[in-house]
């Protein structure tokens, strides 16, 4: 843990995630993509989705107003970062800044799905920061978080997948400007005037496997899962 800068970290959060087969092949991808074992952390409750695939977290982080003495009876006291519940951030941003302190500089999102309005919003209002997670997956849905400048280069190009005929929505983020471009989506990205409050919604991959090139500012990137 003491060199996590390639390591992607897993943060679980409450709300609807995916299922147990489905997370084992998000660790399995995580694990490929870095070529290293993820770290796995949950955000209170997140924690129930970390155990229902059956793994071990390396922190659980939070006020634990959502979990029981016997959820974490189990673990041992280092790993239980315990927060007061009248605190200024979500169990969710407590994490973030953990795994960011631990130097994890690729975070995916498990969790979160369904639920209050208000959560979902405060989920999706951590893509506008400086810092960002890479993406979130949710019991539905596997959003990206496209951003040309945090790589260094002009333009990123993403090779990403979908059902056959799947919806693609996208959305800029941060304050522009924006410039993206597309291969096989029926409505091309490249030529659109992108402005604050615009968004390309249920465009269509006929074929499932698309590529979406950011070459100026950010984008939130919606698949189904």
């Amino acid at each position: 843990m003491d060199n996590a800068t390639n390591t992607i970290a897993l943060l679980f959060t409450g709300g609807d995630g995916p299922s147990a087969r489905q997370i084992l092949s998000i660790v399995e991808e995580a694990r490929t993509i870095s070529s290293s074992e993820p770290l796995l952390a949950a955000a209170d409750s997140g924690l129930l989705l970390i155990q229902k695939a059956g793994l071990e977290p390396h922190w659980i982080i939070g006020d634990m107003d959502s979990l029981n003495g016997d959820d974490l009876a189990a673990y041992p006291p280092e790993k239980i970062l315990r927060f007061p519940r009248a605190k200024d951030f979500t169990d969710t941003e407590l994490a973030l800044s953990h795994l960011w302190e631990k130097g994890c500089n690729k975070i995916w999102i498990i969790g979160g799905g369904g639920g209050r309005i208000d959560h979902l919003f405060a989920l999706r209002s951590l893509f506008e920061r400086e810092q960002i997670p890479e993406r979130w997956i949710t019991a539905a849905e596997d959003i990206r978080c496209l951003e040309a400048q945090r790589h260094g280069v002009s333009a990123i190009p993403a090779d990403l997948n979908a059902q056959t005929n799947g919806l693609v929505s996208v959305f800029p983020l941060g304050e522009g400007p924006w410039e993206a471009e597309s291969t096989s989506l029926r409505w091309p990205l490249a030529g659109l005037s992108w402005t604050r409050g615009f968004f390309g919604l249920s465009n269509e991959a006929p074929s499932g496997d698309f590529t979406i090139t950011v070459k100026k500012g950010r984008f939130l990137v919606v698949l189904p899962l």
